[in-house]
């Protein structure tokens, strides 16, 4: 975009914008450009298409100029935006979080089937992130309490952000934990919850190299593998969960493509009853549903 011209209509910009983005080999351009104009302007999407010829000030061509600089050069819309939508919510997101995506929406939905009976379920959030699992639970169960955990204080705060964002905040406690470990204190001894869900760090060491570049440079490495196999989070949370859990309590977990087979060898029978692999709207075994065994 030319830094010589301080003014622009919104189409000429947005046509600008697209073209750059398109040159950098931006996949949908078009959409990128249309909401970092939305985010750089300060204006709604509706705004912005029925008001094309109408000029951006200098300070909105100047910011829409460096979002789409950011988004050019590989950073995810969502962290330029600071927005990502999940489960109907708007939530924040910042590079200290993993960008909640559509897949996970799977896992609230089992979460939210499996509660269905339970009156005012207690629930864990393992490795919460932006909270966005833990928070869209608790705001569609009013009656709910949550605990979210991460190892990440940087994660928490978000967490905690979003949670006032949607009227949760007083019904979910953040706690700094690598996985369990916060809720082996004292005050946490008798602390059993009806469901722990866990969408954990699962991406092998050796298929970081093979991830969009948006994921690969931007997002956390610590959200996104644990090293090895990729599977060292998910055996703990089998192996430690059933200490915090009700009896006949619930665990789901989040897994990668083509691990279904890996992780339902590492299902010990004697503890866990398998409900189902639930998959994404790929088809991809993406959910693991298991009820502690009575």
């Amino acid at each position: 975009m030319s830094e010589r011209t301080t003014t622009r209509t919104i189409a000429d910009a947005l046509r600008e914008a697209a073209t750059r983005l398109r040159v950098a080999d931006v996949a949908e351009a078009r959409r990128d450009a249309g909401l970092l104009l939305s985010h750089a302007a300060g204006r709604e999407r509706t705004f912005i298409i029925t008001h094309a010829d109408e000029e951006l000030t200098p300070a909105q061509l100047s910011a829409l100029r460096a979002a789409v600089a950011r988004r050019a050069a590989g950073e995810p819309l969502q962290y330029i935006t600071g927005r990502q939508e999940f489960y109907g919510l708007d939530f924040e997101v910042t590079p200290e979080v993993l960008i909640p995506r559509p897949e996970t929406e799977l896992l609230v939905e089992t979460a939210l089937g499996l509660l269905k009976e339970k009156g005012s379920p207690l629930v864990c959030d393992v490795g919460t992130g932006s909270g966005c699992i833990a928070v869209a639970l608790l705001h569609a169960r009013r009656d709910a309490r949550a605990l979210a955990l991460d190892i990440s204080p940087e994660a928490l705060r978000v967490a905690a952000r979003n949670a006032a964002r949607h009227g949760v905040r007083e019904r979910m406690l953040a706690l700094v934990s690598d996985c369990f470990d916060a809720l082996r204190a004292d005050e946490y001894a008798d602390l059993r919850f009806d469901l722990v869900a866990s969408n954990p760090p699962y991406v092998p060491e050796g298929d970081l190299a093979g991830l969009q570049r948006e994921v690969r440079e931007h997002e956390p490495r610590v959200a996104l593998t644990p090293g090895g196999d990729g599977l060292s989070v998910i055996r703990r949370l089998l192996t430690e969960a059933p200490r915090f859990l009700k009896t006949g309590g619930h665990l789901l977990l989040e897994i990668g493509f083509n691990q279904h087979e890996a992780v339902h060898a590492m299902i010990d029978p004697r503890v866990w009853t398998l409900l189902d692999i639930h998959k994404d709207l790929q088809g991809i075994p993406r959910t693991v549903a298991l009820r502690l065994a009575e």
